[in-house]
């Protein structure tokens, strides 16, 4: 009948041949390590919840939602994964706005699920290498909007070219002004894109030592 279980032994001899496909599993976390994660209540230091704000605010300026920036920033700081319920505690949020900003998150790459042994939850570790960060979202995004630019600079160029040779004055002489000025922003853009493969390439061979030197260089502050 469909509805039995199946025989405890022929169980066993499925879960075994499973396993003996899989291999041998080593947790990216063991329950030691991350010191009983996940075992009490999640609250947040001052600084925590400071730094989660800020770069949540940040987050929100540069376009995307101000709770990818909280929860990333709430992972960034924390010495052991999280799970979402520890996040849900920490921010206040609903397990459905947490879970679905985990996955934007995991789809950019600055957050990645983790094991930890002993647990049968998710935990989730934020990426920290920023200069990495910043080069997947500039890969993604920036670098497809610019490119993106391009070719409608390219052909809003080629259509207004056409006009330059018309017969009625007026209309060559607006095509010649706007032909000139699509041109300028069309190198511009050309130019963007130069620098955001630069940045990408950078990134490639661990920019994060030069980073460090120019802060050190930088004038003091004034404070």
């Amino acid at each position: 009948m469909s509805g039995e279980a199946r025989p405890p032994a022929a169980a066993d001899e499925r879960d075994s041949a499973r396993d003996a496909l899989r291999g041998p599993s080593v947790p990216a976390y063991t329950e030691g390590e991350t010191g009983a994660v996940g075992k009490e209540r999640y609250t947040l230091w001052p600084s925590e919840a400071a730094v989660s704000d800020v770069v949540g605010r940040l987050i929100e300026f540069w376009g995307f939602k101000r709770n990818m920036g909280r929860i990333w920033a709430v992972l960034y700081l924390s010495p052991e994964p999280l799970s979402a319920e520890d996040l849900r505690q920490a921010l206040k949020l609903s397990s459905g706005a947490v879970s679905m900003t985990l996955n934007e998150l995991a789809r950019w790459g600055v957050v990645r699920k983790v094991w930890v042994q002993g647990e049968r939850k998710d935990f989730y570790a934020a990426e920290v290498q920023l200069w990495r960060m910043i080069s997947r979202v500039f890969s993604e995004r920036e670098k497809t909007e610019i490119v993106m630019a391009i070719e409608s600079f390219e052909e809003a160029l080629a259509d207004v070219s056409k006009l330059r040779s018309s017969a009625d004055p007026k209309t060559r002489a607006r095509a010649e002004l706007q032909y000139e000025r699509i041109k300028q922003l069309l190198e511009l853009a050309r130019l963007g894109k130069r620098l955001v493969e630069t940045l990408l390439a950078t990134a490639k061979i661990d920019a994060e030592p030069l980073v460090r030197f120019l802060l050190q260089k930088a004038p003091p502050s004034r404070d």
